[in-house]
């Protein structure tokens, strides 16, 4: 048996995936060009690296434990490992039991007959998002599609997924008439009307609700990793690999503006207010950006590695970032240096979310906070006005991709690579429901109403839970 090089590239870039460290595994996949090889990835079972290294080690250790003549070399109690100890490795699957079972010491498990779970996708779904107005949801795939869903509002269970409907919005390369791979982001207008996709081939895509596509923006040179509708719908904000933001006029398809200041792949994008915006990238760096500005509003350096997501709070004032160097920042454009400096993770920050709460918001009452998720397997929520975190949420045993906030701010949705999507109590920071599913989880999104959770999982099903029923 042997393992040509695509193989093992594409073994990687599946390991990559797996992990969590996804926008590395775009840019391997993008540099490998892996995603061109002939292979099936539905015929590769979740893990295959990690098994391949795993068999591997042992017939190392049977060699090493082994005479010429067959018989038996006696080491003791000594146990072969290519970087930790025996006891370092085994500490640390006691430490994911233990988490386990505190999961069980609270929080309701939520029945399978409260879950839809939507099939059809023929690889991994990495992206969900809620229509504003109309209880649609588009999932973004792996498998070079898009789906919308209509999801119905009354039934749950074996009952909604015999009444649920869809559409699929195929990715294909224009020039070559192939798949585009993977679709890497999704949003929708504010008013419902128009869904953004974003694929690896570079393109951005307009559809309309019935899943008919409207047009093809195509100016960046890579994957694109973030999609953003300014609130009017009239513009739409781009963030791709090849370093580069372009703003679009989504009547037209021109392109009115590219921002070319990162000097590596562009993460995130995220609108200020109806003409600025902020990008991140892995260069380490975050600009805002003004339309009709040749040169950066605001420079904000002091992240030590690459800044994964960035997000306004709800009334444009704040700027939060989160990085692979275990932080998270909150940032002023009055000023250079961070408002606060989050420091209480342990591995990188994945993902930031702002509660729908405080000035601005439908919920003025309530203090703003900012949830991030980790590596580390935690959830913390900040005091923005004061910089304390006031909520550890540690149930989760696996790294944690995606959080949520539901409308009104009183509960906190968290997926994880654990297969758990978990709901908690903002206020009393403990766990109201959890479902565990077939797989790990990349995104999780609350309805507009916050009757509904949707997450979306490796194992190429998107789920949708019930939650006033559950």
């Amino acid at each position: 048996m042997s393992l040509t090089s695509d193989e093992l590239n594409y073994l990687v870039y599946r390991y990559l995936l797996e992990s969590g460290y996804t926008h590395t595994a775009f840019s391997f996949a993008n540099e490998s060009l892996v995603t061109k090889a002939n292979i099936n990835g539905a015929d590769v079972p979740p893990g295959s690296l990690i098994s391949f290294v795993q068999k591997g080690m042992m017939y190392v250790e049977i060699e090493q434990h082994i005479n010429d003549d067959g018989t038996e070399i006696d080491t003791g109690d000594d146990k072969m490992s290519l970087l930790l100890p025996g006891h370092m490795q085994s500490r640390e699957s006691e430490d994911k039991s233990e988490a386990g079972d505190a999961m069980e010491e609270d929080g309701t498990e939520i029945e399978a007959s409260k879950v839809t779970t939507l099939s059809g996708h023929e690889s991994e779904v990495f992206t969900v998002a809620w229509n504003p107005l109309k209880s649609l949801l588009a999932s973004g795939s792996g498998d070079s599609s898009a789906r919308i869903w209509h999801i119905p509002t009354t039934d749950s269970g074996t009952e909604a997924e015999r009444a649920v409907q869809w559409h699929v919005l195929e990715h294909f390369n224009a020039a070559s008439n192939e798949k585009a791979k993977d679709v890497t982001t999704l949003d929708w207008n504010s008013d419902g009307t128009l869904l953004a996709t974003g694929s690896y081939d570079g393109q951005a895509r307009i559809w309309n609700e019935q899943g008919k596509l409207v047009m093809t923006l195509n100016r960046h040179k890579g994957p694109v990793f973030s999609l953003k509708w300014n609130r009017t719908g009239s513009l739409l904000l781009s963030g791709s690999v090849d370093k580069t933001s372009i703003v679009w006029d989504t009547k037209t398809g021109d392109v009115v503006q590219q921002f070319m200041f990162h000097s590596a792949p562009t993460l995130d994008v995220d609108w200020r207010n109806s003409n600025s915006f902020a990008t991140c990238s892995t260069d380490k760096t975050i600009y805002v950006c003004k339309i009709g500005e040749d040169q950066p509003v605001k420079r904000f350096q002091g992240h030590s590695d690459e800044v994964n997501a960035i997000k306004w709070d709800p009334t444009g004032t704040m700027l939060a970032s989160c990085s692979d160097d275990f932080s998270a920042k909150v940032w002023s454009v009055k000023q250079d240096e961070p408002l606060h400096d989050l420091r209480l993770h342990t591995k990188e920050i994945y993902t930031i979310k702002w509660s729908p709460t405080g000035p601005g918001t439908k919920n003025p009452g309530k203090p703003l906070l900012l949830a991030t998720a980790s590596f580390d397997s935690t959830v913390k929520l900040w005091n923005v006005e004061l910089g304390e975190c006031v909520q550890t949420l540690c149930r989760h045993s696996e790294p944690v991709y995606s959080v949520a906030f539901n409308p009104t701010g009183e509960f906190l949705a968290s997926g994880s690579f654990d297969k758990c999507l978990h709901v908690w109590s903002v206020k009393e920071g403990t766990l109201v429901k959890t479902y565990k599913g077939s797989s790990g989880i990349f995104e999780v999104a609350w309805n507009s109403s916050g009757d509904k959770v949707a997450a979306c999982f490796f194992s190429k099903v998107v789920a949708v839970v019930d939650f006033k029923a559950a």
